[in-house]
């Protein structure tokens, strides 16, 4: 098929004729063509840009766009702002922090909204209470955005007994998501941070990335180290013909 936009003798009739469009129109619809493309590419490189600046940048550079721009430049805006104030919100926290029975509504009660709070209380001279704020230090500083919280016992609770103790609380909004009461619940001196990961992410308070719990593997092993050490039939049915 002949290309309709070439140069020769049965176009130049087609054009006198009415049937293509003249020389002249064809390179305004050309020139019109290329335009559009143009403007297109200029809006997608301009959407492009926006969507990647900080709100720094898109203050500085708001005189370039247009009425249609600038009306989604502000969705932008908003949606960057309120990522960073929700991602300050988060990052605020990173440390235990000690608190007395006075500061329990401010700093627990009224935490905020979707803060989760970990509430150890201790006393001092108990080693597994020891353990327990050593791991909740390296635990704050891995979950940003869950606030962890230690008080001793009798600060908050008058009269707390010590058999309690450690004692963890946890808290979304005010109310007592779970709670670990006493040392046979942490399983003693042996207790690792991981495990402690594991036994709060089971309240819903932390997102941990363990694949799962700590203490099976060691229950695992203990189970199949009993059973290694248990007689088989045959064996006490040996002894007892002895």
């Amino acid at each position: 098929m002949q290309d309709p936009n070439a140069d020769t003798e049965w176009n130049d009739i087609l054009r006198k004729k009415g049937i293509l469009p003249s020389k002249e129109k064809l390179k305004e619809q050309e020139e019109a063509e290329e335009e559009r493309e143009q403007q297109i590419l200029q809006q997608q490189s301009v959407v492009k840009t926006y969507e990647d600046m900080t709100l720094e940048e898109l203050e500085e550079n708001e005189d370039e766009f247009n009425e249609e721009d600038e009306r989604a430049i502000e969705m932008y805006r908003q949606q960057r702002l309120a990522e960073w104030k929700a991602t300050q919100t988060k990052n605020k926290f990173g440390e235990v922090l000690e608190i007395s029975g006075q500061d329990y509504v401010q700093e627990i009660t009224k935490a905020g909204k979707d803060i989760w709070v970990i509430l150890h209380l201790y006393k001092q001279g108990i080693p597994l209470c020891a353990l327990i704020n050593q791991h909740l230090s390296g635990l704050a500083k891995k979950f940003l955005d869950v606030k962890f919280v230690k008080a001793i016992s009798t600060t908050c609770i008058p009269n707390y007994p010590d058999r309690n103790l450690p004692t963890i609380f946890v808290y979304l909004e005010g109310d007592i998501k779970a709670q670990f009461i006493g040392p046979l619940v942490f399983g003693g001196m042996n207790l690792t941070r991981d495990e402690l990961e594991w036994k709060i992410s089971e309240s819903g308070a932390i997102k941990t990335d363990l694949e799962e719990n700590p203490r099976k593997q060691i229950q695992d092993q203990l189970m199949t180290s009993i059973k290694c050490s248990l007689p088989t039939r045959r064996e006490e049915s040996d002894s007892e013909d002895d």
